[in-house]
Formats: C-alpha cells, sequence, structure tokens
C-alpha cells in the first residue's frame, strides 16, 4: 500500500496553520504550511510530492474554491479538505462537486480533523487498490489453479512453500504457455504480501517509453501528452508482488532503471526530481535462454543476476504427461460451465491421444483444445474424433530405443540436436517457410528461432517450398 502522508496547510491566518502543523506533524505526517494560495499552488507544482491539501474557504487573495479547481486540475488524485468559518450550504455543495474530500466548520474539534485526515488516506489507498483490482478483473486468468501429480509440479509446488515469505527476487522460466504467471500469483497468495497488491506487466507488449512511463510513472508537462501526474506501477505495487513478464524483451535503458530499483528499492517519475521509495517483491519471468542472450550482450549480466536469485523452471506439459488427465477435466468442467453444457466426460481414448501429443503451445493450447471440443461437440461425451485432426494423427516422435540409455551409453547432445534440428525444419515446412509463424508454433521466440537456425546451419534458409508436413 502507498504511504500517502505529506499534508500542505493553506490559511490566512498563521495561527491556524501553526496549530493544524503542530497537531498533524504529532500523528507523524509531513506537513508545510503557507498563509498565500499563489505559493501553496507554486509549491505543489514545483515539489509534485503533496498528497493532500487542507485549506481555509475564505481567503483575500484566492478563495478556497477557486484554488480547490486549481489543485484538482494539477492533480486528480490529490485529497483537499475545505474549512471554514463562514459556512453556506451552497459553498460545502460547490466544494463537493469540485472534488473536495470534506467541508470542516470552525471551530472543529481536535480528535475530528485527525480522524477525517486518517480516514481520507485510508480511502485513498483503498481506492488505489480498487483500481488495480478492476484492471486486473479484465484480464481474466487462464486457470483456476496450479493443477498436476508429476514430481516436477510437487517440486515447484515445495519451493512455493519455503520461499513464499522471503523478500528474494524470483526468476520464472519456461515455455510460453506453461502458467509463469500462475505460479507468480501462487507465490504471492502464500506470502505475508497477498493482501497487498499484485501488479503485472507485459515488457514485450509495451515500447520502450510507454514502458517506462508505465513502470515508474510521469509527471505532468514531461513529455507531449503528459497532462497530469501519473503513478507508476511501481508505486501502485508498493508493500505487493510486482510481476515482470517477458523481463527478456526489455531494452537496455529500461534495464539500467530496473536494476536502480532492484539495487535500491528507489526511482524517480520520467521528468520527476525527487526519488521514490518502495517496498515491492519482484518475480520475473521469461521464456528465453537468459545466460545466452548475457553472453552475446543482449541482457545485462548484473541485472539478470539480481533477478535469479531463487530461479523456478516450469517444464513444458510433454514433458508432464501424467499431469494432462487432470488438467483436461480441470478445463473441460471450466468450459462447460461457461457455455451453459451440462458437464461432459472426456473418454479413456481421447485422454490417451491428448498424452500422445507434443503441446507445443503448452498448457494454454491445451485448454484452447478443450473449449474447442467443447464448443463444437453435439453430445456430452468428447472422444478421439471430436479432437482436431493434427491431434488424431500425432504420435510419439521419440522411437522406443531412446527412452532407454544402451550399455554402450549414448551421445544425449547429438541426438537432442538431431530433433531440434528436425523439428525447425518440420515448423518451417508447416508454416511454408515464414520463420515468425514456425517460432510461434514451437512455442519460442523469434529471436530463438533465428538463433537456433544458425547453430545448425540452417540460417541460409530463405523460403520453402510449399510441401506440407506428412
Amino acid at each position: 500500500m502507498i504511504i500517502l502522508k505529506n499534508i500542505l496547510i493553506v490559511d490566512d491566518e498563521q495561527s491556524m496553520c501553526d496549530f493544524l502543523s503542530i497537531l498533524l506533524s504529532g500523528e507523524g505526517y509531513t506537513v508545510k504550511s503557507t498563509i498565500n494560495p499563489s505559493a501553496a499552488l507554486s509549491l505543489i507544482r514545483s515539489e509534485n510530492n503533496i498528497d493532500m491539501v487542507i485549506t481555509d474557504v475564505k481567503m483575500p487573495e484566492m478563495d478556497g474554491l477557486d484554488l480547490l479547481k486549481s489543485l484538482k486540475e494539477h492533480n486528480p488524485d490529490i485529497i483537499v479538505i475545505m474549512i471554514t468559518a463562514y459556512s453556506t450550504t451552497e459553498n460545502a455543495v460547490e466544494a463537493m462537486k469540485l472534488g473536495a474530500y470534506d467541508y470542516l466548520i470552525k471551530p472543529f474539534k481536535v480528535d475530528e480533523i485527525k480522524i477525517i485526515v486518517q480516514k481520507a488516506f485510508q480511502n485513498k489507498s483503498l481506492e488505489m487498490e480498487n483500481r488495480l483490482l478492476r484492471s486486473q478483473m479484465k484480464q481474466q486468468q487462464k486457470f483456476d489453479d496450479i493443477i498436476g501429480v508429476s514430481p516436477e509440479i510437487h517440486r515447484i509446488f515445495n519451493t512455493i512453500n519455503k520461499i513464499a515469505d522471503l523478500g528474494s527476487n524470483v526468476l520464472i522460466t519456461g515455455e510460453s504457455g506453461t502458467g509463469k504467471e500462475l505460479i507468480a500469483k501462487a507465490i504471492h497468495q502464500k506470502s505475508y504480501r497477498k493482501d497487498k497488491p499484485f501488479v503485472t506487466v507485459n515488457c514485450g507488449a509495451l515500447p520502450e517509453n510507454l514502458l517506462e512511463t508505465e513502470l515508474f510513472g510521469h509527471m505532468k508537462g514531461s513529455f507531449t501528452g503528459a497532462i497530469q501526474n501519473k503513478a507508476g506501477l511501481f508505486e501502485i505495487a508498493d508493500g505487493g508482488t510486482f510481476f515482470l513478464d517477458e523481463i527478456a524483451e526489455t531494452t537496455p535503458a529500461i534495464q539500467i532503471k530496473l536494476l536502480r530499483v532492484l539495487n535500491d528499492r528507489k526511482f524517480m517519475r520520467v521528468g520527476g526530481v525527487k526519488d521514490i521509495t518502495v517496498d515491492v517483491r519482484i518475480v520475473a519471468a521469461t521464456n528465453r535462454d537468459l545466460e545466452y542472450l548475457v553472453q552475446n550482450r543482449i541482457f545485462r549480466e548484473d541485472l539478470y543476476y539480481r533477478l535469479n536469485v531463487i530461479p523456478i523452471h516450469i517444464p513444458p506439459l510433454r514433458e508432464r504427461v501424467n499431469d494432462i488427465p487432470l488438467l483436461a477435466e480441470h478445463f473441460l468442467m471450466k468450459c462447460s460451465e461457461t457455455c451453459g453444457r451440462s458437464h461432459m466426460s472426456i473418454s479413456e481414448d481421447a485422454i490417451k491421444k491428448l498424452q500422445n501429443y507434443n503441446w507445443p503451445g503448452n498448457i494454454r493450447e491445451l485448454e484452447n483444445v478443450i473449449e474447442r471440443c467443447v464448443a463444437l461437440e453435439s453430445s456430452n461425451s468428447i472422444t478421439v474424433k471430436s479432437l482436431p485432426g493434427y491431434i488424431q494423427h500425432s504420435r510419439q516422435d521419440a522411437p522406443d530405443k531412446l527412452k532407454t540409455i544402451p550399455e554402450q551409453g549414448l551421445d544425449l547432445e547429438r541426438i537432442v540436436g538431431d530433433y531440434e534440428k528436425e523439428f525447425l525444419i518440420k515448423a518451417l515446412k508447416r508454416t511454408n517457410g515464414v520463420k515468425k509463424d514456425a517460432a510461434g508454433l514451437l512455442g519460442i521466440s523469434f529471436r530463438s528461432f533465428r538463433y537456433r537456425l544458425k547453430k545448425y546451419g540452417l540460417d541460409d534458409i530463405n523460403d520453402m517450398d510449399n510441401e506440407r508436413e506428412d
């Protein structure tokens, strides 16, 4: 939760300024005061760190309502409390319309102003958390829980239980669609931060300038279109967990700024001049080989080691075959309810076909397949015929003799390399030579796909013929 504690008192009576300053400073707030409304505006515009203004209504130089209007135009989120000895219903109504938090009549009780200030800050924090919640609700979860009985998943469960309450940074790796964000949410929910915000950003979804303002916020006038101050996601995540998805897609400039946050827990808004300190646990994720990117100076080595304090690798679905029946049943129940169907069943033969498929899109692809089957199947049972053709005709690619180690041993590097090369070529054939589509088919990034082509001497391939994979 963001700590809002900077208060500015504006009253043409110095005695009132002094009284409120002493009172609220004793409550732990940082308080400044002025008898000049114009000076108050200048102070707020120059420092941009005032969270609350308590202002008189009747002042000779500027009416308090005019000051309120100017404050809200500069920063809609600022809390303004009006005080006056000359109360009228019209003024009170106008103040509320302009965005005042409360309207107090002099003389007021000491406890009254204390409680109002405290509640105003609490309500502001709650409002920011509600904004975050509404934003998160727009991004529907792909599935509700981590499901699996495989040893690999149980190792991840154990790791989450061990590290949840630590403050250490976590780096989650795994192919696209394996559920990296779900693991990050599980870490957050198991930790003492669970009642604080869980904030997520996809670093690969925004250009550098937009990502910078999303992460760190900006000050009014810092660039064209910055018509008001904006809090960044790091501020919103204060006290909670910040999930940086696709961290490998960040630019060197962003990486430098992230490194400072990780080292010092401090940053500046774009166009700002003052440090903002936050208490945030960082969980990052990527589907790329960060060690390779570090070796090739694409990703900062110091940032990599700061992120990779606790590594968690999520295996692809093809290595968790025993989890497929549970996942299929889970998605079947979920999709049946969503589509308004009575609970459907899935045949054992269909499950075996699902287990025999390679799942380049991992769990996300499995959910999509089940959803398609539910939508298109007229009966209440999903059979082999309900499945897409490419899954019906799938087969285990590895021959039985490679499922055990022969007495003379084997060359693992060569065998894995041969299969990787074969899949690269098959993917290119499937997509008629469109490398970007082939990379997506294999569940890897375009850059990683090009690296692998070069690794096996296939980077000179430009256009494939129209032959499709049998």
